[in-house]
C-alpha cells in the first residue's frame, strides 16, 4: 500500500476496501504514514465522505490502535452512555445511577469541558474528595459493587483518535459526519460496554446545528456499533436552550441530585426518562420502553437512583452527604443577577451563547489546560415561554470576583431574545434511531 495510492483514490470519490482504510490507519499510528499524509486523507474524506463499510473500517482501526477495556468481570449487563455535547447537560450524573438502580450495569468512561460544552468529569470533580481516575480493576469491582461508575478514559484506549483529532483540529475536517462518528465510537467500543445508547443532540447549542445533521449522525453510529457488535440506539434531543435550569459544575450537580431526589425541572427528568429507557431495554433488562421507563419512575420515588448515586459518590471517594446536603457543594463568592432590558416573554435563548458565558465565569474551558472554577456557574430564572418584565432576573451569576460577572452578563444579554408574544418551548426528545 501507498499513501499515494489511498489519498488519490479517496480525492477522486474511490470506495476504499476495508482492510486497505485499516492499513491506513495503522501505518499512521506506526508512524509509516506521515502527519501530512494523513491530513491530506482527512481532506479527501470530508470532501468526498466515507461509506458505512469504510466508517466502520476506520472505527476499528483506531480501537486497535489501542487497549480495550475488558468489563466480562462484571456480573449482569453492561450499557454505556454518551453525549455528543450540549450546554447544561447533566444527564449522566442522573441517568447513570438510575439506570443502575434499575438493574442495569454502567461503566461509563468521560471527558472533560472544552469549548461551550461541559464535561461530566469535570462536573464530578465540583464533589469534594471525588477521585476520576479508575484503574480498570477497580472499576470492574465498583460496577459490580455499586452498579456503575464514572471515570475518565485512559490514554491507552484509542490513541489514534488524539492524534487525528489533532489534524482534523489544525485541517478544518473536524465536522465531518464519518470522521465524527468514527472517533466516537471508538471509543464506546473500546471502553467495554456490550450496549450503547447515544445522546444526539441538534440546535444553537450543539456542534451539530440542524436535526438534519443530527440525524445523519446519529445513523452513522448506529450503523458502526451494528457493524461492531454492539446493541446501539440514538435519542435525538433539542439544544436550542440550555438543558435544565443550571450551567457549570457545582450548579448542574445539584440540579442532578435535587433530580434524582424528585424535585428537579421537568426537561431534564424528562430527557433522563428517555435515555435511561433505552439502557434498561438495550440491556435487556426491561422488554419495552414503556416497561423501562415504569422501573426508571419507581427507582426515582423510591430514592433507589439518589442512594445510589451516593455509593457511587463514596465509593470513588467523594463525600457521599452531598446528596442529602447539596449546600456542601462548593458555593462562589460572588452572585450577581442579570436583568431583563424589556417587559415580554422569552422567546428564545442561544445556548452556545450560554455556554462561551459560563466559560467567561471560569465554569469551562477555551483551551485544554485551563483550570475551572467549580462553583462558577449560570442558574437560569428564565427560559424560553416564561413572562419577563424589565428589572426581573433572567439567569444569576456566580464567579469568584464581579469582573468575572462583567463580561459574562454582556453575553447573556445578547443570547436572551424578549418579544411581545409568547412562544412555545422547543420539543425535547425529536426522534428515537435504533
Amino acid at each position: 500500500m501507498r499513501a499515494y495510492d489511498v489519498i488519490r483514490a479517496k480525492r477522486d470519490g474511490e470506495a476504499l476496501a476495508p482492510e486497505t482504510v485499516r492499513e491506513f490507519v495503522g501505518a499512521f499510528v506506526r508512524g509509516d504514514v506521515s502527519d501530512a499524509e494523513m491530513a491530506a486523507f482527512l481532506m479527501a474524506v470530508y470532501f468526498k465522505g466515507l461509506s458505512a463499510a469504510e466508517t466502520a473500517a476506520l472505527t476499528r482501526a483506531m480501537v486497535e490502535s489501542g487497549e480495550t477495556l475488558d468489563l466480562s468481570g462484571i456480573a449482569g449487563p453492561t450499557v454505556d452512555k454518551h453525549s455528543t455535547g450540549g450546554v447544561g447537560d447533566k444527564t449522566s450524573l442522573v441517568v447513570v445511577p438510575l439506570a443502575a438502580s434499575a438493574g442495569a450495569r454502567v461503566a461509563k468512561l468521560s471527558g472533560r469541558a472544552l469549548g461551550h460544552t461541559g464535561g461530566t468529569l469535570d462536573k464530578l470533580e465540583a464533589i469534594p474528595g471525588l477521585r476520576v481516575e479508575l484503574e480498570p480493576r477497580a472499576l470492574v469491582a465498583q460496577v459490580n459493587r455499586v452498579g456503575c461508575a464514572i471515570a475518565g478514559q485512559s490514554a491507552k484506549l484509542v490513541p489514534a483518535d488524539k492524534r487525528l483529532y489533532a489534524l482534523r483540529d489544525r485541517t478544518a475536517t473536524v465536522d465531518s459526519v464519518a470522521l465524527i462518528a468514527s472517533s466516537v465510537m471508538s471509543k464506546k467500543i473500546a471502553s467495554g460496554s456490550r450496549a450503547i445508547v447515544l445522546d444526539v443532540k441538534t440546535g444553537s447549542g450543539a456542534f451539530m446545528k440542524t436535526a438534519a445533521e443530527s440525524r445523519a449522525l446519529a445513523a452513522a453510529m448506529v450503523e458502526i456499533g451494528r457493524a461492531a457488535g454492539r446493541r446501539t440506539a440514538a435519542v435525538l434531543s433539542s439544544m436550542e436552550q440550555p438543558l435544565g435550569r443550571t450551567v457549570g459544575n457545582a450548579v448542574e450537580v445539584e440540579e442532578a441530585i435535587r433530580t434524582l431526589r424528585g424535585e428537579g425541572p421537568d426537561d431534564l427528568k424528562e430527557l433522563s426518562l428517555a435515555l435511561g429507557a433505552q439502557m434498561l431495554v438495550l440491556a435487556g433488562v426491561a422488554a419495552d420502553a414503556a416497561g423501562a421507563r415504569a422501573r426508571l419512575e419507581s427507582a426515582l420515588a423510591s430514592g433507589d437512583g439518589a442512594r445510589t448515586l451516593a455509593a457511587m459518590v463514596e465509593a470513588q471517594g467523594g463525600d457521599p452527604e452531598v446528596v442529602e446536603h447539596p449546600e456542601r457543594l462548593p458555593r462562589a463568592k460572588v452572585e450577581r443577577p442579570v436583568a431583563s432590558p424589556a417587559d415580554g416573554f422569552v422567546t428564545g435563548i442561544d445556548a452556545e451563547a450560554i455556554g462561551y458565558a459560563a466559560i467567561a465565569l471560569g465554569a469551562g474551558r477555551s483551551k485544554a489546560g485551563d483550570r475551572i472554577d467549580p462553583a462558577a456557574g449560570i442558574i437560569l430564572e428564565r427560559k424560553t415561554g416564561h413572562a419577563v418584565r424589565r428589572g426581573e432576573a433572567l439567569v444569576r451569576l456566580r464567579a469568584a470576583d464581579e469582573a468575572r460577572t462583567a463580561e459574562a452578563g454582556r453575553r447573556i444579554l445578547d443570547a436572551y431574545r424578549i418579544g411581545p408574544e409568547a412562544q412555545g418551548a422547543p420539543s425535547l426528545v425529536l426522534d428515537v434511531i435504533a
